[in-house]
């Protein structure tokens, strides 16, 4: 049993802590009553009541400036804005692919807000990325840095290399060679 008495333990450096707890409750309270059989916008307006209720302001389809060396270049229309500060883009797909990881990061990079959420309500599951930029800034710039594995990354999480079909269909064609004797 705990004692009431006893501090919460907190995160040492955890940014925007409270904020962060009741998005993710949101995210599990939207996601237990709709799972995902419902497109993004529908999730959208669910999460933006839920949020609210939990207290929190809420803005949806704000048009943000992305800047590049300091100048604004364009805008990005996010699905939902908390509290002025957290980002939050929604997806309701079969699963999160590589490629909306990174087109994210770009847009939290873009911007001048330090914490965003990639949710996808998918009908396996849901599935939460938190990333902050700074942490996001290093991981960038390691993926940046080596071209080659990014694409070997990407081909494993897609497929085959060319390579292994290649060897494969060598070794079927050599198998189907030796069993026919």
């Amino acid at each position: 049993m705990m004692n009431a008495d006893k501090p919460k333990k907190l995160v040492r450096d955890f940014l925007y802590e409270r904020e962060s707890y009741e998005i993710r409750g949101s995210f599990f309270a939207v996601w237990t009553e709709f799972r995902g059989v419902f497109k993004e916008k529908v999730i959208e307006r669910a999460l933006r009541v839920e949020l609210k209720s939990r207290g929190l302001v809420v803005e949806t389809q704000k048009r943000i400036p992305i800047f590049y060396r300091g100048e604004s270049v364009g805008v990005y229309v996010h699905d939902i804005l908390v509290e002025e500060k957290i980002l939050i883009e929604l997806k309701a797909k079969q699963f999160l692919t590589l490629e909306d990881k990174k087109q994210f990061w770009y847009y939290l990079r873009g911007s001048h807000y330090k914490l965003g959420f990639l949710v996808n309500f998918g009908q396996k599951g849901l599935e939460i990325y938190r990333k902050v930029y700074d942490s996001v800034r290093n991981e960038h710039r390691a993926i940046s840095g080596d071209q080659r594995s990014d694409q070997r990354l990407s081909s494993a999480i897609n497929g085959f290399t060319i390579l292994e079909v290649l060897v494969v269909i060598g070794l079927t064609m050599f198998l189907m060679g030796k069993c026919s004797i």
